[in-house]
């Protein structure tokens, strides 16, 4: 497909050629992802624990989306969402790249998750491709994790790469040294967060005279979770008290899940990564570039409630990251743009990460790429009080992971919420206007929608050549009833005594990360 747009690319390199810094017609573009972040992981979505001022900031200065939706409930596939504008079992990479499929997992599960692509399609045209054709200079900053040698940013249409290969986690933690192989260790104890947001900055200085495009992909706030001890201090002190008698967690279907926010260290972690979006923000208004730069904030899956760190809670949604309901799929989804986009404004629409791309293609005033980006849509008219035609919303995700989700293809039309499981081939049908927790499953009050919707996300699955799973005839009931009852029971009550733990005055962390030099300018 790339050499479809060899004549495009002459053109627009000649027409380009000539222009000096960005106008409103050919913005720069700041693109801030950040990892496993929870749509209430923020101060302005409700947290009256966590402090993000510098993000609310973003939301308030322009359009607040409210039905913002990750592509999938782990990062990889959403990420490559981003980059090529497709739903994930259109562009094939379905989980995050580097988990096991087929016979290779062996958890005991029910079933043998499906492959799926391990980097990013060569042939596929990428946002940054598409931007560097049309003349924009192209920066990523953070965690890729959309394959290794071959397949990373600069394999795809961006000319810098600052700490983007193949891990989703941070090697080395969130202190230097780093163990990065595509970003040099900064001074014992320096941020990572703050050094990406560093880079970001210094690339905006260096290239304010001509339009660019600045993808910052934090790997906060993905394990491992660690932060300053002034800032666990900070948050230790003012955490919330939970009732008498109550607890953290609550078992939901397979594993427990976190009910309340009041972890300090993560709690730092956002305010760490707020600092450095305000970092950012700061160097765009000292630039004089912020009325001609779009500034996009959004995650690439759910927080973590279950699994991984147990960090946070996503309520009232439902579940959380790796999980098939909302808590693991909604997201921040915030677009400022102060040249066209009304600051306070608000949306109601669903809308997915698929989307960026075309509409930042149209802001920017190139040409769309209708081969490429299928399954997005322009959010321009959105953007400019207009409207966009209501579309069905696809996920595909035919795989397990260790926070509990069951593999699972969902469909959204309208208000209504299907979600199809491949253990036993059951549905679960949601209103999400009436039941945005999705606790009254409707499958059986309206078996007519729920069976037509289930026809509508198999047919679209088939059309697209989407892989499923397949019963793992090594499958012992006896053994998955024993794995879940010892994690509903001795695994709650461990999590229970640990998390508490982390708000005692004198607890201590690891110590390669505690005592950190870190400084927060």
């Amino acid at each position: 497909m790339k050499t479809l747009f060899s004549v495009f690319t002459v053109l627009s390199l000649i027409t380009t050629s000539t222009v000096v810094g960005a106008t409103p017609d050919r913005p720069n573009i700041v693109f801030i992802l950040a990892d496993d972040l929870g749509l209430h992981d923020l101060s302005i979505e409700g947290s009256t624990y966590y402090q993000s001022p510098n993000i609310d900031a973003i939301a308030r200065g322009g359009m607040r989306f409210t039905q913002g939706y990750a592509t999938c409930r782990v990062c990889s596939p959403s990420r490559a969402s981003i980059q090529l504008g497709n739903f994930t079992a259109r562009h094939g990479i379905t989980q995050w790249i580097g988990a096991k499929s087929g016979t290779d997992w062996n958890r005991g599960d029910r079933l043998l998750p499906a492959d799926y692509l391990h980097a990013l399609p060569s042939e596929d045209i990428t946002l940054a491709e598409a931007l560097k054709e049309g003349g924009y200079k192209t920066f990523f900053a953070g965690k890729w994790h959309l394959g290794g040698e071959g397949s990373l940013p600069t394999d795809h249409g961006f000319d810098i790469n600052k700490g983007g290969h193949h891990s989703g986690s941070p090697p080395g933690g969130y202190f230097s040294p780093y163990r990065n192989p595509k970003l040099d260790d900064g001074p014992p104890g320096e941020s990572l967060t703050l050094r990406l947001a560093r880079e970001t900055s210094d690339f905006i200085k260096a290239n304010q005279d001509e339009p660019f495009f600045a993808m910052l992909s934090f790997y906060t706030v993905h394990g491992p979770i660690q932060t300053t001890k002034d800032l666990w201090s900070k948050y230790q002190s003012i955490a919330p008290e939970l009732p008498e008698g109550a607890g953290r967690f609550k078992v939901d279907r397979t594993l427990p899940v976190r009910q309340v926010q009041d972890n300090p260290i993560y709690a730092g972690m956002i305010e760490l990564m707020d600092d450095a979006v305000g970092n950012v923000m700061k160097t765009l208004e000292e630039t004089g570039l912020a009325e001609n730069t779009i500034v996009i904030f959004t995650s690439d899956n759910g927080g973590v409630s279950s699994g991984d760190a147990y960090s946070t809670s996503n309520l009232p949604q439902r579940g959380g990251k790796g999980r098939q309901w909302e808590g693991g799929i909604r997201e921040p989804f915030y677009i400022r743009f102060p040249s066209k986009v009304k600051s306070g404004s608000t949306c109601n629409v669903p809308v997915t990460g698929a989307d960026f791309y075309p509409t930042l293609m149209e802001l920017c005033g190139l040409p769309a790429r209708n081969e490429q980006h299928v399954d997005g849509a322009s959010l321009v008219p959105l953007l400019t009080d207009g409207s966009i035609s209501e579309r069905p919303l696809y996920w595909h995700y035919p795989q397990y992971d260790n926070q509990g989700g069951e593999p699972s293809s969902l469909l959204r039309d309208g208000d209504w919420k299907l979600i199809h499981y491949y253990e036993d081939g059951r549905d679960e049908l949601y209103n999400l206007a009436a039941d945005p927790a999705e606790e009254s499953d409707l499958s059986l009050t309206y078996p007519i929608r729920a069976k037509r919707m289930a026809t509508q996300l198999h047919d679209w699955l088939l059309s697209v050549g989407a892989l499923f799973p397949e019963q793992d005839p090594r499958f012992d009931p006896a053994k998955a009833e024993k794995h879940f009852e010892r994690a509903q029971t001795v695994g709650k009550a461990d999590l229970e005594r640990q998390h508490a733990a982390m708000l005692d005055p004198d607890w201590q962390p690891n110590a390669d990360w505690w005592g950190s030099a870190t400084t927060r300018d």
